[in-house]
């Protein structure tokens, strides 16, 4: 086979997977979960191949056109560079894992076959995104991703939770979209074509009339569907949809797609110096106030949201400072990672009973319950924490380097402004993601109090899957060379200051949280024991979500639990438990208005237009009662009548006619 029709298969077989899975779901049990796994495991197999064949050398481009259009084509395109080869692999192997791990983890959910079909379409349409050469084709795999993410979110549809997070997820992400679809239409207009190749061709001759206003209008989709700020509200509430689909969501599809579309179009936005350095200011904003954010969640997979918004912050400032290889290389390296740490917290949260933090902070021995969950959790938080020599040193050090390049007036991509707004809070942004990495760490593996409840042995599908992703969480560091001859060729090795920088930051916020930690667990523990929802109800900002797969809650210490985040935050912890209010800023600037424009609409529709209905309804049965009452059916009253009619009519011509003669 041509490698052009081997990519063509990758996103295809996970599609006829999800239909097959849909179709059978019902009528044939049996193939339920061989329709989930295989599909995606060969797409991830063939996309290995591609990667292998495209090899990091000179992108490989085919495209049919898919009908006459009359004016700008639209075309079946793909585009393989090193790339998207890369990214595509990143998706296959991770959805394999999620659709293994949910084998397991959600073997009880009268939904699953419905699940598992949604997991594999929403992988199609990912690796449609990626290997995408056509705008308006890789549009289709971006809503398709949206709807998708909508129902998965919304798995548990009978909790108030999930309906409202699924909802909030749609409509946050549709609200980025239309300024973007009106972007895409701007640039295509501009460019006579939706085929990438032909956009990157025209900016570069200088053939985009509007690139501030199209560079902005795509921003606001990408920060829309990647989460970043202002429209990253709805990733933390999507935890309420299975753990394993906030795996799938954080690491490999939807918020991956736009940090992958801008580093696809990259000089679409660098046409831009002003977008540029909009686009630096958000994914610092982004940053710091996601990692203060995770300070202080007591959810688990809360903290692990709020982490994925922040390192998209990272990826996301690498673009703006022109080093798209950065930002892929640390898109790579978080997939692995945030994959990994999300399906530990599902094992947590099974053997836990409880999402609260707060809850697993006064339980001993959870760690020796789950040593799988315990080990590779450490690898994750560790990789996630920047410390060498794990992934997530290599990739975010690529960040910092290219943020002192144009800093310092190495690069001239974009403003100097620019660089030292993402050096700073990447560094700052470092010291925070450390510090709740620990916190996460300390609060659900070095709690005391009751023993920790025992569920038995996890599942080999569920722990075997931690142990995989384990490897590219460690090792995949030393990828970082040779991954630079398949991106630009920018080199991704970290620098000396940096290094110092960015690692110091990181061992100073791991010890300010132990030492608080240590500080806070001194105090004296209560041996009463209440239920873990109303104890973490009594020392988290919010009450903790049940479990979905146990729905149980252990019987753990009462008492405020140790919490450096508490300490660390002090006056800021509260507000920086519910997001720094912007849900109830979007509340006051958006939904009231809203709702109180539909109350006025509703009024004068009812109370003025239906009154006219009303009226004129009720004029005509007025009416009609009057002849009704007439219609007595006696004759002599009719006789009496006609005569008094007869009677009026004739004086009345008397005296008309006595008028007519005077005159």
């Amino acid at each position: 086979m041509t490698t052009t029709t081997l990519a063509v298969l990758v996103p295809l077989l996970p599609f006829l997977g999800a239909v097959a899975g849909l179709l059978l779901g019902r009528t044939a049990p049996g193939f339920v979960r061989p329709l989930a796994v295989l599909p995606v495991l060969a797409a991830a197999v063939l996309a290995v191949l591609v990667a292998v064949r495209q090899g990091g050398g000179e992108p490989i481009d085919s495209a049919t056109e898919l009908t006459p259009t009359g004016s700008v084509p639209i075309e079946l395109a793909f585009h393989l560079d090193g790339f998207a080869v890369l990214v595509a692999v990143l998706v296959g192997v991770v959805a394999t894992c999620v659709q293994l791990y949910s084998t397991a983890y959600l073997r009880e959910d009268p939904r699953y076959p419905s699940y598992a079909a949604l997991v594999s379409l929403f992988t199609s349409a990912m690796l449609l995104v990626v290997y995408s050469g056509d705008l308006m084709v890789l549009l289709v795999g971006w809503e398709i991703m949206g709807i998708c993410s909508y129902f998965l979110v919304g798995h548990y549809w009978e909790t108030e939770a999930a309906r409202s997070a699924s909802l909030k997820a749609f409509l946050v992400t549709k609200l980025g979209d239309v300024p973007f679809l009106i972007g895409l239409f701007a640039l295509a207009a501009d460019a006579g074509s939706f085929r990438i190749t032909r956009i990157l061709d025209t900016v570069a001759a200088g053939g985009l009339d509007h690139p501030t206003l199209i560079a902005l209008l795509l921003l606001a989709g990408v920060a829309g569907k990647s989460a970043q700020f202002p429209l990253h509200t709805w990733l933390p509430d999507a935890m309420a949809g299975p753990t394993p689909v906030s795996a799938l969501i954080h690491a490999a599809t939807m918020v991956a797609a736009g940090v992958y579309f801008i580093a696809r179009l990259l000089p679409v936005f660098a046409a831009s110096r002003a977008a540029l350095v909009v686009m630096a200011a958000m994914a610092a904003v982004t940053m710091v106030g996601s990692a203060l954010a995770a300070l202080a969640q007591d959810d688990i997979k809360r903290v692990l949201a709020y982490s994925t918004v922040g390192q998209l912050g990272y990826m996301t400032g690498a673009l703006a400072v022109g080093d798209r290889g950065a930002a892929v290389f640390h898109l790579l390296s978080h997939g692995a990672f945030k994959a990994l740490l999300f399906l530990g917290a599902g094992v947590i949260i099974h053997a836990a009973g409880t999402n609260s933090l707060a809850a697993m902070a006064r339980m001993d021995g959870l760690a020796k319950r789950i040593p799988d969950a315990f080990w590779t959790m450490t690898i994750g938080l560790l990789a996630l924490a920047a410390i060498p020599p794990f992934a997530g040193f290599f990739s975010k050090e690529a960040v910092l380097v290219a943020a002192e390049h144009t800093a310092v007036g190495d690069s001239d991509f974009a403003p100097a402004s620019a660089g030292w707004l993402v050096l700073v809070s990447g560094v700052l942004t470092a010291l925070l993601t450390a510090a709740y990495a620990t916190r996460l760490w300390l609060m659900a593996f070095r709690g005391r109090g009751a023993a920790a409840p025992d569920h038995g042995k996890e599942p080999l599908a569920m722990t075997g899957v931690l142990w995989l992703l384990a490897v590219p969480s460690v090792a995949f560091g030393l990828a970082a060379g040779p991954l630079a001859d398949w991106f630009d060729g920018h080199e991704l090795s970290p620098t000396l200051t940096t290094s110092v920088l960015g690692t110091g930051a990181a061992v100073i916020g791991a010890m300010l949280s132990y030492a608080l930690w240590q500080r806070a667990s001194s105090r004296p523990v209560p041996a009463t024991g209440v239920p873990a929802a109303a104890a973490a109800a009594e020392s988290a900002a919010e009450t903790p979500e049940v479990d979905e797969v146990t729905h149980d809650h252990p019987a753990v210490p009462a008492g405020p639990a140790p919490d450096p985040g508490k300490a660390l935050l002090g006056p800021l912890y509260p507000h920086a438990a519910v997001g720094f209010h912007l849900d109830a800023v979007y509340d006051a600037l958006f939904v009231r208005p809203v709702r109180a424009a539909a109350g006025l609409v509703r009024f004068l529709d009812r109370e003025v237009v239906d009154t006219y209905v009303r009226g004129a309804g009720s004029g005509a049965k007025l009416l009609g009662t009057l002849v009704r009452r007439a219609q007595t059916g006696n004759v002599q009253s009719y006789l009496s009548a006609l005569l008094a009619g007869a009677v009026v009519l004739a004086i009345a011509t008397a005296v008309l006619a006595n008028v007519n003669a005077g005159s």
